[in-house]
């Protein structure tokens, strides 16, 4: 009761998890109202039992109002509820004004427009939107449209025409879901035009208000990118824009990606680290031009909702820059000194004003790992006084330390990876980016806007820096040996894990008291004290070693098959886990583009990629520590270009491929970085059994071997023909999966199966699983074929409103007459067939009912 304040936020926090988790329909604005005019009461009036009657109150209130503004969150189109299919897909005009800065990369423009209404196609009147956030997807038919777009301004006026979209769920177990993401924002629709004469747009004229501030801020943001690119080379232009002004737009991704893997992206966000050198700089120059005390302070407060606007006003920097105005104005004021109080104050505020930051992981990282350094650096430090008597080597371990493991689960929770030598990144990178890279380039930003010459002479010495940086992580990454991949951990894992670390505490500094004391004056009940101390230590440090054995691998037990059909658009890739734990990954998926020449200036930044966006993210996730088969059926891009990140970011232990090679930069550097990191790579040899674990087991059926060429590779353009085929038996199940070959190799590899038959050699007839060749194209999936197989139940991998037509009507159609269960993925989503004890059991990410016939 020392710290209400700090008190009723963690109590006004475990009311919003009330409510994310049980959600409870009774629950309103009047009801929160009500209760807190109970707790009001009760506090005065001094009822006995009052303070834990409050605190349940004060949850109760939190959930409700938590609850009171998600359902508030809804679109103004809620009345057409019911016509929502015609809704999505509809074509409307929609008119507005701007309400973010236009990003334009490549072909695409994308900006957030305040709707003030919509017109549907062949309606008279238009529907009152009453400024609904809508997100605009704009793609621009010519080059000279960039610049048209890039022209537009928050606060413009807009009417445009275009398609009405509904914002896509996730398409995958704990994929990314982009209608949640959306929501958060409070969006709900998405609208998608092509080419700017869609739009008419009109300035907006000069008044003085916040939209005119934003806009403003916009532009000046704008300035320093362009400006910041003369004064840094182009290498490092996107790394300090994201260091100095939290713009990651020009961040190379590669780069993000390496310094995601160490455990260093902290380092890219604005935070308390870059409020704290902006303030010290302000107040430098104040003092040396001998401002008062209060003066300087005044101004300081006064400067920080600028810095936060100009450096992008995420989570984190808004909870740093609030808490430097709260800590300034108690300073000026002789106020409150305490900074839990501040920080728990900012966080009622910021969870007051949007309640949906408690789900961003920037606001929980940032307060996490603050609290953290204010609680725990101080104890950690006085832990190794007697260890270590260097005080700078000690507080660096101390933050290092402290930091690491307030940051571990949620870190894991969110980027499924942790590197053993992010201590190590840490505690020698940040002191020299916080202390030297971030004011020399703060510097360098101030003197390239008073002279550019003097701007790039400093950048010029900073690139000398940046370099280093950027060698030290590149030896580190390639020490692939030190990361780990983690699951997402459950919430009660989460909690366990910092009940334990505060049992560990408790007991190293009991166990340090009573060695402190003085060897004489201990009692014989002192020794059986410090025995049980020392025990209880023991038993804290054992169950933490237990909590992170089951964390990084909760399945390690479970004695069931999985075979996971994932989602990846136009394309194939199937994750399976064995009953013994072995992963195997058939193909990667892939995005097909076609550029013709003279369209490199379509080309985006980063573009969408299905195995680093979207497939890599998924293994990591599920717990996917290691490949022990990788199987790439053929080399079309749609199979193997999802590969490449996988073979970049997952270890493999063998990559099996049909023994051909097709010319092309993406398959070419696929192999070249297998090769260069050691995978084995497997020619696929047909009537060959693989054992994978003690109930699963693979033989290749096709390409058919050829024993006078088993070690040459050929050079094949079309691939679909040569696609592997196998047979695939877990717990007395059996599954056929078959890439995409065609009719021909159907017909080639049904003789060599029933003249193998006919020499006794093997009954290979009726399998529980077909996977359907090529997305369920005309071209595959003959009669005899299935009639051979037997299958109950077909798979199509295929993507939604593909431009193939995939799958043929007439492919399905065959399916259903043999009487085969077929599971779309462009129906259902993921698709999962769970292998218990010889029983397969099914679930779709989207549920979809099959018609009773």
């Amino acid at each position: 009761m020392k710290r209400p304040v700090v008190l009723g936020g963690c109590l006004w926090i475990t009311g919003y998890v009330l409510a994310l988790y049980a959600e409870p329909s009774w629950l309103s604005l009047k009801v929160s109202v009500l209760l807190l005019g109970a707790l009001v009461v009760i506090y005065v009036l001094r009822i006995p039992g009052r303070l834990p009657l409050c605190a349940l109150l004060l949850v109760g209130v939190a959930c409700g109002y938590y609850h009171w503004n998600d359902q508030r969150n809804v679109s103004a189109l809620l009345p057409l509820a019911e016509q929502q299919e015609r809704l999505d897909g509809s074509d409307i005009t929609l008119t507005g004004r701007i309400a973010s800065p236009v990003s334009v990369d490549g072909d695409r423009a994308s900006f957030a427009v305040k709707a003030e209404s919509i017109r549907f196609q062949h309606a008279t009147d238009a529907f009152s939107l009453g400024g609904e956030s809508v997100q605009v997807s704009l793609r621009l038919l010519k080059q000279a449209q960039q610049k048209q777009a890039a022209s537009w301004r928050r606060g413009d006026t807009i009417s445009l025409d275009g398609m009405l979209r509904s914002p896509s769920p996730a398409r995958n177990f704990g994929g990314f879901d982009y209608r949640r993401y959306l929501r958060l924002h409070h969006t709900h629709w998405l609208l998608t035009a092509k080419g700017t004469e869609q739009a008419q747009v009109e300035p907006a004229g000069f008044r003085v208000n916040f939209v005119q501030l934003l806009r403003w801020n916009d532009e000046l943001r704008d300035a320093l990118s362009k400006r910041m690119d003369q004064i840094f080379p182009a290498s490092q232009a996107g790394f300090m824009k994201s260091m100095l002004i939290g713009m990651q737009d020009d961040l190379d991704p590669e780069r993000f990606q390496q310094f995601s893997e160490l455990g260093l992206t902290h380092i890219l966000a604005i935070s308390g680290l870059n409020v704290a050198v902006f303030l010290g700089v302000c107040m430098w120059i104040m003092r040396r031009l001998k401002l008062a005390r209060e003066t300087y302070l005044l101004i300081s407060m006064l400067l920080l909702p600028v810095y936060i606007l100009l450096t992008g006003a995420s989570p984190s920097i808004v909870r740093a820059g609030l808490m430097a105005m709260v800590a300034l104005y108690a300073a000026r004021r002789g106020l409150l000194k305490d900074v839990l109080h501040i920080i728990a104050i900012v966080a009622w505020v910021m969870l007051l004003w949007e309640p949906y930051y408690l789900l961003d992981v920037s606001f929980q990282l940032s307060f996490l790992v603050t609290l953290g350094l204010i609680i725990g650096v101080q104890r950690v430090n006085d832990l190794l006084q007697g260890s270590i008597s260097l005080q700078f080597i000690r507080n660096t371990l101390s933050i290092t330390v402290v930091s690491q493991l307030i940051s571990f689960p949620v870190s894991i929770y969110y980027f499924n990876q942790f590197s053993l030598l992010s201590w190590a990144a840490n505690a020698i990178l940040v002191p020299v980016i916080s202390m030297i890279v971030f004011p020399m380039g703060l510097l360098a930003l101030v003197l390239g806007l008073i002279n550019i010459s003097a701007g790039r002479s400093m950048g010029w010495l900073l690139t000398w820096l940046n370099d280093a940086v950027f060698w030290i992580t590149d030896r580190l990454e390639q020490l692939r040996g030190f990361k780990m991949i983690w699951p997402s951990p459950s919430l009660t894992w989460i909690v366990a894990f910092y009940l334990l670390l505060v049992l560990i505490y408790l007991s190293l500094h009991k166990n340090y008291q009573n060695l402190s004391m003085h060897h004489s004056i201990l009692l014989e009940s002192s020794s059986l004290k410090r025995r049980y101390v020392q025990a209880s230590l023991l038993c804290s440090v054992l169950c933490f070693i237990i909590l992170l054995w089951i964390g990084y691998a909760p399945n390690r037990l479970e004695r069931s098959g999985l075979v996971q059909f994932i989602d990846v658009g136009q394309g194939d890739s199937i994750l399976i886990r064995t009953p013994y734990g072995k992963h195997l990954l058939i193909d990667g998926g892939g995005t097909v583009t076609f550029q013709r020449q003279g369209e490199a200036w379509k080309q985006r930044k980063d573009p969408y990629e299905v195995g680093r966006k979207m497939l890599v993210p998924l293994l990591k996730k599920r717990g996917v520590h290691a490949l022990d088969f990788l199987v790439l059926t053929h080399e079309d891009a749609d199979h193997s270009g999802g590969l490449q990140a996988v073979v970049e970011q997952i270890p493999i232990k063998r990559f099996l491929f049909n023994g051909t090679y097709k010319p092309g930069k993406s398959v070419e550097k696929l192999f070249t970085t297998a090769l260069n990191r050691k995978i084995p790579l497997v020619t696929a040899e047909s009537n060959k059994w693989i054992e994978i674990d003690p109930d699963t087991k693979l033989q290749v059926l096709y390409p058919l071997s050829d024993g006078d060429h088993a070690s040459q590779i050929d050079i094949v353009k079309e691939q679909n023909g040569q696609s592997i085929v196998f047979l695939l038996e877990m717990q007395g199940t059996r599954w056929l999966f078959t890439g995409d070959m065609e009719k021909n190799s159907e017909e080639v590899l049904l003789e060599n199966l029933k003249s193998n038959i006919d020499r006794g050699q093997g009954v290979y007839s009726k399998i529980d699983v077909l996977k359907v060749a090529h997305h369920g194209s005309k071209t595959s999936t003959i009669s005899s074929w299935l009639d051979y197989w037997k299958p109950s139940l077909g798979v199509i991998s295929v993507g939604q409103n593909n431009l193939y037509g995939h799958p043929a009507p007439d492919v399905v159609q065959r399916l259903k007459q043999n009487g085969v269960r077929v599971f779309r993925t462009d129906e259902m989503g993921e698709i999962q067939f769970e292998v218990r004890q010889g029983i397969i059991l099914n679930r779709t990410r989207i549920h979809y009912y099959f018609p009773s016939s």
